[in-house]
């Protein structure tokens, strides 16, 4: 009885889970001591947090506001109808759905919604820059639908319309898909739709990566082109992590069965309701400030890794990442993660177009700025974290030079807090 009293009680994780405690523990140190520059994540702001930790985890909610299985949904479904109402403000979508679990999700949800076992879909090769759920052979939709792919041109390693809309129109899909984990560079969503409509196919856009850049403006809304388009609420966006599904209202039905009781019960109610904290703070000026300096960054960061002879695909960026080569440094890009991560660095190994090496261990690496100018950092801490990168490559046979980069990164993040 006692033992149950102190589980229901407000004693502290420390008390009540030591070894949890200080895995927690540790992961806040390291995200504070470490310069992270993966991609896909960011640091949420502490009203997500308190969001996302909430009350709202102890509700069951199936279904959807006003249509619960459940009784006691008065205020979850609150939650639920600020987060959709929010984001069909933000992205000027005719149709919302809040409730997937993550962005792999909500691209499963779209093709139970869609698509037929054995339908065709026509994605971004995994190799090129596209993501598994675009009919990656290992994932389910390479395994339920018959998946085609479309790739970068080998010189520019830019996308070829032309050659996308040469595969689609010989191939004909049911589903076209546009959208990328490691394409450092605009895609043109208009160009997709005309591809679409040519070849008589649903347009997906999977803008995972890029919703925050959408958001607030400072890339173009696929939203208003695209018949479906799904997105992540991490990444760029900087909320809690989770998926979301745009459509025309001619696919809202389709949709929301899919979702649910196609594919999830009961909604995670306290992520909705960090979703809804995570597109208000959308709403304000200072998140489309937050996203031109995401955007300023990355390109200060490229310009000043092309200075010190990194090789770029595409040669630059337009996003908020950018794809490293390292065959001219002699480095692989699982070596190159694993020495930045000695110095506190963390970045992520990545393929490369027409990558001669595997997944596993391939030639590149792939890194990005939401978290660093969520910590503060402007276009001059780019250059010098570039010289780090740079230094710590040239300097990796040498631990007295890889102790000194230690200390400046150290310098940096104490300068630059994570919370």
């Amino acid at each position: 009885m006692e033992r149950l009293e102190a589980i229901l009680s407000t004693a502290p994780l420390q008390e009540i889970d030591p070894e949890i405690a200080f895995t927690l523990d540790n992961e806040r140190k390291r995200q504070q001591e470490n310069l992270i520059m993966i991609a896909s994540e960011n640091l949420v702001s502490r009203a997500v947090l308190e969001a996302q930790g909430s009350v709202l985890t102890n509700k069951y909610a199936e279904g959807y506001p006003g249509a619960r299985y459940y009784g006691g949904c008065y205020f979850v479904d609150q939650a639920e109808e600020l987060a959709y109402k929010r984001a069909v403000e933000l992205f000027k979508a005719e149709h919302v759905n809040v409730q997937p679990h993550s962005g792999t999700s909500a691209n499963m949800a779209v093709y139970l919604a869609m698509l037929k076992p054995g339908d065709r879909i026509l994605g971004m090769d995994l190799s090129h820059g596209g993501h598994l759920t675009h009919g990656s052979k290992v994932n389910i939709s390479g395994r339920y639908y018959e998946a085609f792919s479309y790739g970068v041109d080998r010189k520019t390693s830019f996308i070829d319309l032309d050659q996308v809309r040469e595969k689609a129109l010989s191939v004909k899909p049911k589903l076209i898909i546009a959208g990328a984990s490691s394409y450092p560079r605009q895609i043109d969503y208009e160009g997709f739709r005309s591809i679409a409509d040519e070849a008589g196919a649903l347009y997906m856009v999977d803008m995972a990566h890029t919703a925050g850049l959408i958001a607030a403006g400072v890339h173009p809304n696929p939203v208003e082109v695209a018949d479906i388009v799904t997105a992540t609420t991490h990444k760029t966006f900087r909320g809690p992590r989770g998926g979301i599904i745009f459509c025309k209202s001619a696919y809202a039905s389709a949709i929301d069965k899919a979702v649910f009781p196609g594919l999830q019960g009961g909604p995670l109610m306290h992520i909705i309701a960090a979703k809804a904290v995570a597109f208000k703070e959308a709403l304000t000026p200072e998140f489309v400030s937050y996203q031109k300096t995401v955007l300023a960054n990355a390109r200060a960061l490229a310009k000043s890794l092309v200075e010190s002879s990194f090789d770029l695909v595409t040669g630059g960026t337009d996003t908020h990442l950018i794809l490293v080569d390292l065959r001219r440094k002699g480095i692989s890009g699982r070596d190159a993660e694993k020495l930045l991560e000695d110095v506190q660095l963390t970045v992520n190994k990545n393929v490369i177009p027409f990558d001669p090496k595997g997944a596993n261990d391939p030639s590149g690496i792939r890194l990005g700025t939401p978290t660093l100018t969520s910590r503060g950092m402007k276009p001059e801490q780019m250059a010098e974290v570039a010289m780090l990168i740079n230094k710590a490559i040239e300097s990796r046979n040498d631990p007295e030079a890889l102790a000194d980069i230690r200390k400046s990164v150290g310098r940096l993040c104490r300068e630059f807090p994570a919370y």
